[in-house]
């Protein structure tokens, strides 16, 4: 009997070692259509809210950055033609906190 409690709580004090250690390397966001503000290059800044009332975030955007319309990659200036007017878009943005970076745009129209 003295084992099984040993061995959890050893499995306990692993696990929770494990769990400070838990470290986020990106964040999500949900945004619409219309809280979304494109760089006018390739690279430059992505400004968007998460609702209306929200306070803007300001990101770069880079090369790497991946555009997705629909499940399917697109390029910057594409995205960009296919945003316009897409007030009810539904869009994911991922930002790298690391290198604080946006790493991919998902629309889905």
């Amino acid at each position: 009997m003295h084992i099984h409690k040993t061995l959890v709580l050893v499995l306990l004090g692993l696990s929770l070692s494990a769990a400070a250690d838990e470290v986020i390397l990106n964040e999500a966001y949900e945004v619409d259509g219309i809280d979304l503000r494109m760089p006018p290059g390739k690279t430059g800044m992505l400004t968007f809210r998460e609702c209306s009332d929200c306070d803007s975030h300001t990101v770069l955007v880079t090369v790497a950055t991946r555009y997705v319309i629909n499940e399917r990659s697109v390029d910057i200036a594409e995205f960009k033609k296919r945003m316009i007017g897409a007030r009810d878009a539904y869009t994911t943005v991922i930002h790298d906190l690391e290198s604080d970076t946006i790493t991919v745009i998902d629309a889905t129209l």
